[in-house]
C-alpha cells in the first residue's frame, strides 16, 4: 500500500446521496480478484450508455475531472453490499480521498485498508468544498496536519482515528501490520515445531 502524505489534485463533485456500491462498481465486474483494471468500470452505468458509448452528462467524463484524485460526495456514500471492489475501482481510477457527510461503515473501513482516505465533514463544509469542485479548483489534503487546503489558502480541519492515520501515513495494510510481528511469529512457530512436531 502506498504511503499517504500530502495529496494535491482536482476535486470532482458528485452531489448524490446514498450512492451504493453497485452504482460504484456494478455486479458484472466483480468476477476478478485483481485490484487493478477496475477504474474503467467505475460508475459504469452513469459513465456509459447501453452501447458502451461515453455519456456527456456525467462529471467524470469531463475535463479536468477525468484526472480527479479527490471526490466530494453526498451523504451515506458507499452504502449497499460490502464489496471491496468498490474502493478498488475508485483507487484504480485515481481517487485517493473521498469527502462526504457520512459513509457506510463497511465501505469506510475498506477505504482505509486500501489506502484511500475517507473524510467525514458536516454538510456545510462539504457544500463549501462542493462549490470549489464545481469551479474546477484543486485541493490539498495534508493528512499529517489533518487539513484540507483550498487554492485561496483557506483550510478546513478534519478528524481521523490516530491508528488509521498512522497506517495511511506509513502505508500499512493488514498484511504489512502482521509482518511487523514477523520475528515473534517465527519464534512462536519454532517453539511450536519443537514442542508439537506432529502439528507442523
Amino acid at each position: 500500500m502506498e504511503k499517504f502524505e500530502i495529496l494535491k489534485g482536482i476535486a470532482a463533485p458528485l452531489p448524490m446521496m446514498n450512492v451504493d456500491t453497485d452504482m460504484i462498481i456494478p455486479k458484472q465486474f466483480l468476477k476478478t480478484i485483481k485490484r487493478s483494471g477496475l477504474g474503467k468500470n467505475l460508475f459504469h452505468e452513469l459513465r456509459y450508455d447501453m452501447q458502451g458509448n461515453i455519456k456527456n452528462n456525467f462529471v467524470l467524463n469531463w475535463d479536468p475531472y477525468k484526472q480527479a484524485s479527490i471526490l466530494i460526495a453526498g451523504d451515506n456514500f458507499g452504502c449497499g453490499s460490502s464489496r471491496e471492489h468498490a474502493p478498488w475501482s475508485l483507487l484504480d481510477f485515481g481517487f485517493k480521498c473521498i469527502i462526504a457527510p457520512s459513509f457506510a461503515d463497511i465501505f469506510y473501513n475498506n477505504c482505509f485498508k486500501n489506502g484511500i482516505l475517507p473524510i467525514r465533514l458536516n454538510q456545510e463544509k462539504v457544500d463549501i468544498l462542493m462549490e470549489q469542485a464545481n469551479n474546477k479548483n484543486t485541493l490539498t489534503i495534508d493528512l499529517e496536519e489533518q487539513k484540507i487546503i483550498s487554492e485561496d489558502g483557506n483550510s478546513i480541519g478534519f478528524d481521523i482515528d490516530e491508528f488509521r492515520k498512522k497506517c495511511l501515513l506509513e502505508g500499512l495494510d493488514d498484511i504489512s501490520l502482521t509482518l511487523q510481528k514477523k520475528e515473534k511469529i517465527n519464534q512462536y512457530e519454532t517453539k511450536l515445531k519443537s514442542s508439537h512436531p506432529w502439528i507442523i
